[in-house]
């Protein structure tokens, strides 16, 4: 092929290719439609969480002033003012009450590890059922821990009971404070049916059938919260309940509950709720809550029948408590049996469970068992 003839070639291949895509141009011009006959589907949107809008705030408690510094808080627990509510384990429809009593809900914070503390809470005190006109329901507080073999008796556990909330976030004593957070939004969202809820731990005593005469003094349209106050507690900045001066600059905490039991009343669940979705989440849980209830103007009362830090072993004071602090699974079991003696053997009638008003000293006699008698002691609770 000579010279001449390759550059025709040449010519006709290039010629070629051109009407080639000339073609293709026109064809998609014919039968392509135009934009405004497309028929577009709208994306996929995946609902998302709702993200709590936090930010910093001034509460005026007591006459004093406190600052929550969301930025401050950002820098040193950034985990609790960023964790969205995350349920691995849910209890829907756990507080619809069969019939019309009202619906007592117990809710103790636990850990996976708690198995023995769990079990013996569901033999004594929050057995479910109902009492004195109270349907009682309960709930354990879980979150998650690296122990595989933990977790998986807990799964174990769930399926047998179906009494447990399981957040995914880590077990720590700061992450307590997401216990309460994301309980209250469980509350908000799934439990509206609660008249009342009682809070507390798993290593207490709790008397159903005292605290139920005491609801009936309260009315679930009040907007209190009850249990052991703590006036003025110090604010420490070393040990387990350390906080820095960076992030909370004062010498005292504003009033708030001892976080080992209190009872709510469902008209405050609201407002604690909101407050939830806007404060910054404080690292010690019981001081986080008071926070919250001086957002959601909640008053909070202090009642002496709550021992949150233990009571010296006398079965009458056990007998008007209503709430002990600090126990061993064996001790709560052994201490429930006594005391269930005690109320059938003086037949547990209202008036014996009469709860004393104005911090008054309550006297009388209770029975005592001394090996196979039952005595009767005099005795004074104050």
């Amino acid at each position: 092929m000579n010279k001449t003839s390759r550059i025709l070639l040449g010519v006709a291949l290039t010629l070629f290719i051109v009407i080639n895509l000339w073609l293709v141009s026109i064809n998609s011009k014919i039968f392509c439609p135009s934009s405004s006959h497309i028929i577009r589907q709208k994306p996929q949107v995946t609902p998302r969480p709702v993200v709590p809008k936090k930010h910093s705030v001034i509460l005026t408690s007591d006459n004093n002033t406190y600052h929550l510094n969301l930025a401050q808080h950002e820098v040193e627990f950034p985990f609790l003012q960023s964790y969205i509510c995350t349920l691995l384990e849910n209890s829907l429809g756990h507080c619809r009450s069969p019939g019309d009593a009202p619906l007592l809900l117990l809710a103790m914070k636990s850990h996976p590890a708690s198995g023995n503390r769990r079990a013996a809470l569901r033999q004594t005190w929050a057995a479910e059922g109902e009492i004195s006109g109270y349907q009682i329901k309960r709930l354990f507080l879980l979150a998650t821990v690296p122990s595989l073999g933990q977790m998986n008796l807990l799964e174990e556990e769930i399926k047998e009971f179906q009494d447990i909330l399981q957040w995914n976030f880590t077990e720590s004593h700061h992450n307590l404070s997401l216990k309460e957070r994301c309980f209250l939004d469980w509350l908000h969202n799934n439990c509206k049916e609660a008249e009342f809820i009682f809070k507390g731990d798993d290593d207490m005593l709790m008397n159903p059938t005292s605290l139920i005469q005491y609801l009936g003094t309260i009315g679930n349209i009040s907007r209190t919260l009850h249990g052991n106050l703590m006036h003025r507690a110090v604010v420490f900045r070393g040990g387990k309940y350390a906080v820095t001066h960076t992030l909370f600059p004062y010498l005292h905490y504003p009033t708030f509950l001892s976080g080992g039991g209190f009872i709510i009343p469902r008209n405050v669940i609201p407002g604690l709720f909101r407050a939830s979705l806007e404060l910054p989440v404080f690292p010690l849980d019981d001081v986080y809550l008071g926070f919250l209830g001086v957002a959601a103007n909640v008053t909070m009362v202090h009642n002496p029948r709550f021992y949150l830090f233990g009571l010296e072993y006398n079965i009458c004071q056990y007998k008007q408590a209503l709430v002990v602090h600090q126990f061993t699974s064996e001790s709560l079991v052994k201490i429930w049996q006594e005391l269930q003696e005690i109320q059938q053997t003086q037949g547990g009638s209202d008036d014996d469970q009469q709860e004393t008003t104005n911090n008054e000293d309550q006297t009388g006699q209770c029975a005592v068992k001394e090996g196979d008698n039952m005595l009767l002691r005099n005795f004074q609770c104050k």
